[in-house]
């Protein structure tokens, strides 16, 4: 299968999954799985997502660790993603893509290397690490830019035995799921 194929394939799964009620609970079970990473644990200034309705919520795990760590948050600028301090008492806005977006203070490209840990979205990974995006490269072009352990988040059924990956595909360092059916 291609990259399209893919990315069609798992659309209509995560949209039966989610019409079964399935997909909370292994949200749920996914995001207490990264809560217990030692990485996580360890981690003061993590780079998160605003989660869409198709991935694994992380939406209660920012509220929760709003005051715990400095939470990082990326928004569309362009053709790149801005990376913004989140600031619970910063307003935040709808974005491109209506992808919630932090209006807090900016973090410079140079500031990236501070960033202790960086939880990445994603359409389908591999466990080698390969991932697949929804088709316009953002995260492509944020990795390289990043020092810090890149863990992908992602549902069962987004872990597949092999991502279509070209040379400008970028890895994260890890893949983090539940077994399926838990």
């Amino acid at each position: 299968m291609n990259k399209q194929q893919i990315r069609r394939q798992l659309t209509q799964l995560r949209i039966q999954l989610s019409e079964s009620g399935s997909l909370p609970k292994q949200s749920q079970a996914i995001i207490g799985k990264l809560e217990c990473h030692p990485l996580f644990q360890q981690a003061q200034r993590v780079l998160l997502f605003h989660s869409l309705s198709d991935e694994v919520n992380t939406h209660e795990l920012i509220e929760r660790y709003k005051d715990k760590k400095t939470l990082i948050l990326p928004s569309v600028a362009g053709d790149e993603l801005e990376l913004h301090i989140y600031d619970a008492e910063a307003r935040t806005k709808q974005g491109a893509f209506n992808i919630t977006e932090s209006c807090g203070p900016l973090l410079q490209p140079s500031e990236y290397a501070t960033i202790d840990l960086a939880i990445i979205p994603g359409v389908a990974f591999d466990r080698e690490g390969n991932r697949l995006g929804r088709g316009k490269g953002y995260y492509d072009r944020l990795l390289p830019q990043l020092v810090c352990h890149t863990i992908g988040l992602c549902y069962p059924c987004q872990l597949i035995d092999a991502v279509p990956h070209e040379q400008h595909d970028i890895k994260v360092k890890e893949v983090l799921t539940i077994e399926e059916g838990k």
